[in-house]
Parts: C-alpha cells; structure tokens; sequence
C-alpha cells in the first residue's frame, strides 16, 4: 500500500534515493523495483534487518532490474551519515508526526537531497487525525506515537522554510480511516473487536485484489476523509555565481563613443525591427515546470 503517487512524484532508473523512517520498506521497495540505488534507513533495528531480507529476497527473484541497488541501514533522521547533495530523492512517510523537532528532520532532508532533487513528505490529514485523537488517548499517548496533528498549510510552511518548494498535494487512503476510527473506539490493541475484523478482511481484500469498485470509492473518499496528507516539493538549484573579475572588467570599459545622427541615420530608427529580432526571447517549454 503506497502513499506516495509515482505518477507526481517522477523516479527514474539510477535515482539515489533515501527512504527516511522507512519501517517496513513499503516504499524503499518500489524504488527498488523501479531501478533505483535505494537506501532505506530507520531507527528501528529489528524492522532494518526484516527491510534487508526482503531487498535480497527481491533480488534473488530477480524482482529489481539491473543497476538497480538497495540498502538498509539503522541510523538517526537528525544526523543523516550522508555527505550533502548525496540524493536525488527523498521520502518521508508517516514519520514528522513523531518527531518533537521536525524542523531539524527538514534540514537534514533538505542538507542532503541535491539541488534540484525532489521530495515527498505525507503526514496523518488533520480531520481523521483528530478523530482518532479523540476517540482514543492510547492512539497516541504512547512512547513513540504521534506528538502532533498537521494542518495542511502548517506543513507546507514547514516545508517553504526549509528552502523547498512545494508544487502538489493531495490525499490518500480514504478507506483506511473507518478502520482507524474503529480500532480508537473498540480499543487499539483489540483487534478481536468483530467490526474491526470486518473491516481489516476488506483492507485486505482490497490491497490483494484492488478491485474496481473499491478503487472508484476510494478515489472518491480521498478528497473528503482520506487518512494521509502528501506534499511534493523540489530544491532549487543555487543561483550561479559571477564570473570572476566581471564585475571589474565592465568598470574598466571605456563608455560608447556618442552616435553622430544623419540623415541616414534619423530616416531607420523608425523603422520595424528583422522578423525574430525581439529583445525578450520567449522562455523555453520546461523553464516554468
């Protein structure tokens, strides 16, 4: 079940992808799948060692095309043991909601994602989120849970400040928030409750056979109740530095000697500039991508 849309987030073969908090390796193992050079890191050493079973598995059946790479490793989303600009892409997914500075987080992200690199962040949507919440104190006041709830300008503020720049959003999951709602009401550890049950089967069923009617409902859903929140965001490119001693040079030109009018002269100023001679070239197809 991925978060992340790949039709608005572009991955191609050989991308330096970071899966940050990548738990189970949902989306660090499509990546893989897709040709990239993947490095899925996560805190959780017990869930690291499950992730690198299943890339060598992947592997060994030949799932991930050739040059593609994969990588699991422990390690901590505020001190990345990466150099800068090591990524073309990072994911976070369901992770900044657990994390008291997610400030920091960003700047690591941004510290190491190259310029012109491209980010997804998803978070818990606020409105199921505060269902959840309040339906349930266990939901989240637990030694890891979520610490907070996003509103979805709150995050792309979030993500401007750290010097991204967002260009789409959307919601997901839309199924998958009665199910939360259930568990926070019958009890998050009950999963004997028989309306919880009801529903995990057709979660279940969906993934595994992703049938139509689900995929219209869900679809619908999203935009109203859809559980997740996901923001799409690039780094700018640096803006070039001056050629060395230009500045100088131009001081040092000497000024244009002042034009002598005649009457030659005076007759073609008025005439029409040549037939592509405009002075404001017109911007190239991609340049406002």
């Amino acid at each position: 079940m991925l978060t992340v849309d790949f039709s608005r987030f572009p991955l191609a073969p050989g991308d330096r992808v970071l899966d940050l908090g990548c738990g189970a390796g949902r989306h660090a193992f499509e990546c893989y799948r897709r040709g990239a050079q993947v490095v899925a890191l996560d805190q959780n050493g017990e869930e690291i060692r499950e992730v690198a079973k299943w890339f060598a598995a992947m592997e060994e059946a030949g799932e991930a095309p050739a040059g593609a790479s994969a990588t699991a490793m422990e390690g901590d989303a505020l001190n990345l043991p990466f150099p800068d600009d090591s990524f073309d892409v990072v994911i976070i997914s369901e992770v900044m909601e657990h994390i008291p500075d997610d400030k920091g987080v960003l700047a690591e992200m941004v510290r190491v994602l190259r310029p012109g690199g491209r980010i997804a962040v998803t978070v818990p949507r606020y409105g199921p989120e505060k269902v959840c919440w309040a339906l349930s104190d266990a939901y989240h006041e637990v030694e890891g849970g979520h610490i907070r709830i996003y509103r979805g300008d709150e995050l792309l503020d979030k993500v401007r400040e750290a010097g991204l720049e967002p260009y789409g959003t959307h919601h997901a999951h839309g199924l998958h928030s009665p199910y939360w709602w259930l568990k926070c009401a019958f009890g998050v550890d009950n999963d004997k409750a028989l309306p919880v049950q009801a529903y995990h089967k057709l979660l279940v069923w969906d993934i595994m056979k992703k049938p139509l009617a689900t995929r219209l409902a869900e679809r619908a859903l999203n935009p109203v109740i859809g559980k997740s929140f996901v923001v799409y965001a690039t780094k700018p490119h640096l803006p070039e530095a001056p050629a060395a001693g230009a500045d100088e040079t131009a001081e040092a030109a000497p000024a244009p000697a002042p034009a002598v009018k005649t009457a030659k002269t005076a007759k073609s100023a008025g005439s029409r500039p040549k037939r592509g001679a405009s002075s404001a070239a017109k911007p190239s197809a991609g340049a406002a991508k």
